[in-house]
């Protein structure tokens, strides 16, 4: 398994990646029911990419399970 650089990723792209809305993201941030940001400066955050990706995958199994 190659390890690969932790890399940030801005919230449009994690609106873009999972389809939802920023005020939704942010409400399931506040629920603990989405990875949190990291502070990249005064007023800007981003979000770990494979936290986000792990995120989307969860979702997914998730929602198979129920399905099935």
């Amino acid at each position: 398994m190659k390890n690969e650089p932790t890399r940030l990723i801005r919230l449009p792209e994690v609106l873009k990646r999972t389809g939802y809305g920023k005020a939704w993201i942010y409400r399931l941030i506040n629920e603990g029911r989405f990875p949190q940001p990291v502070k990249i400066g005064l007023r800007a955050v981003a979000f770990v990419e494979s936290e986000v990706e792990d995120w989307i995958q969860s979702v997914i199994e998730t929602t198979r399970k129920n399905v099935a």
